[in-house]
């Protein structure tokens, strides 16, 4: 077990991305905010690791459609803090540094860097709210000071073929980071291997004192878009001791070292391939883990239940994951999971498909390979994801995928 190092740390979450490629599932909600799994949202990943990393000192800068996340996190996390002292404070975009919301990730931070000269803190860790990821970050920070690094970022190696998506880096044999390159179409290659990038994460450690210098600095050219891995980092490696810290060495207590798993789920495809992969018989991303839990805002929900139909027939269920509440009653549901308070009726089938909760399914309805939002009812009969034509008439398809897309209840 790694004892985390007697520094003084603060945790910056950055929660207020739009995430324009999940719409129509961030319509009403940031894209930290959007559910997964079940029962947890994308932001119980990064908080989950941090508290349970004995981080206790977490602000979450929020801005885009910033209700649903700040009030998950008054039920989840701000009321329940076990430790005199701990403090997780969701941060609303303030003007606080001129007269304009925040321009980017940078900025973000920057405009609130007086609760940063507040605390004092040594280090300062600023960390994105929106990838599905198990992590013990005792274990970067202790590379971090071994490295008396300015600057340390978590890296991940990846085909290069889906490296573009993000900031590349390219290291010397220390692990120090002598180019970043963000999103180019041909990323670089890791040396001996052709086949993979080293890519950003979007996590990243700094000494407090760093970090500040860099961001008055940034705050002041006229040319910046204010993005960490456009403008900071880019820019840092040039004047400062970057590393990449290697995300594959991390262990969490309770694996074999075996499970590490991270996941960017920017797209509905990739939101789509991240839930399934929790319906494997093994998955790598342990959701049962007793020493590393992922926790969550908890409700007084009933047993879920799989009962007989008014027609007689069994509910049955494979190969699922059902929430809390949900009733399966006389239907058919696989390869899916099912959200809170879900009632899916008789005769009903919902196959490869993701229900985030509070949906109702009438009788006879099937529905296969979709994604339905909270706070619908699905009629009696109606079939979803057969006729390609039909639904792009009624629903949302994803060009890219093909999965159908019912988004959120307005009203709900």
């Amino acid at each position: 077990m790694v004892v985390l190092p007697s520094v003084k740390v603060l945790a910056m979450v950055l929660a207020g991305g739009r995430g324009e490629r999940l719409h129509p599932l961030t319509q009403y909600r940031s894209k930290p905010a959007v559910p997964f799994g079940g029962t947890y949202r994308l932001i119980d990943f990064v908080l989950s690791n941090l508290f349970n990393s004995g981080i206790l000192h977490i602000y979450v800068l929020t801005q885009y459609k910033a209700h649903s996340l700040i009030r998950h996190l008054q039920q989840g996390w701000i009321l329940t803090q076990p430790v005199d002292g701990a403090f997780i404070i969701p941060v609303p975009a303030q003007m606080q540094v001129g007269e304009s919301w925040y321009q980017g990730t940078a900025d973000a931070v920057y405009q609130n860097v007086a609760l940063i000269k507040r605390m004092n803190p040594e280090l300062v860790l600023v960390f994105g709210a929106d990838h599905v990821y198990t992590m013990d970050i005792r274990q970067m920070i202790e590379f971090h000071l071994e490295k008396d690094a300015d600057i340390t970022v978590a890296t991940i190696p990846m085909p290069r073929s889906e490296a573009s998506r993000f900031g590349v880096t390219v290291v010397d044999s220390e692990g120090r980071i002598c180019e970043f390159k963000e999103k180019v179409k041909d990323p670089p290659a890791m040396p001996g291997n052709p086949d993979l990038s080293l890519v950003s994460m979007g996590n990243y450690v700094f000494k407090s004192e760093v970090l500040i210098e860099e961001l008055e600095l940034d705050s002041r050219d006229p040319e910046s878009t204010h993005d960490f891995g456009r403008d900071i980092l880019g820019k840092a490696i040039k004047r400062r001791k970057v590393y990449a810290y290697d995300f594959s060495t991390n262990r969490i207590p309770g694996t074999d070292g075996q499970g590490r798993y991270w996941r960017d789920v920017g797209t509905l495809r990739s939101y789509y391939e991240a839930n399934m992969d929790l319906i494997k018989p093994l998955p790598q991303l342990n959701l049962y883990n007793p020493h590393w839990p992922i926790r969550s805002a908890r409700y007084h929900d009933s047993p879920a239940k799989v009962v007989i139909g008014s027609e007689g027939q069994m509910g049955l269920v494979e190969n699922s994951l059902l929430s809390p509440g949900v009733i399966i009653s006389g239907a058919y549901v696989r390869n899916s999971i099912i959200g809170r308070n879900t009632r899916i009726w008789s005769r009903a089938v919902v196959e490869d498909s993701i229900l985030l909760g509070e949906t109702e399914v009438g009788e006879g309805a099937h529905i296969q390979r979709a994604i339905i939002d909270h706070g619908n009812s699905i009629p009696p009969g109606e079939k979803i994801g057969y006729d390609p034509e039909r639904d792009r008439g009624k629903y949302f398809v994803d060009p890219s995928s093909g999965l159908v897309i019912i988004p959120r209840n307005p009203l709900y």
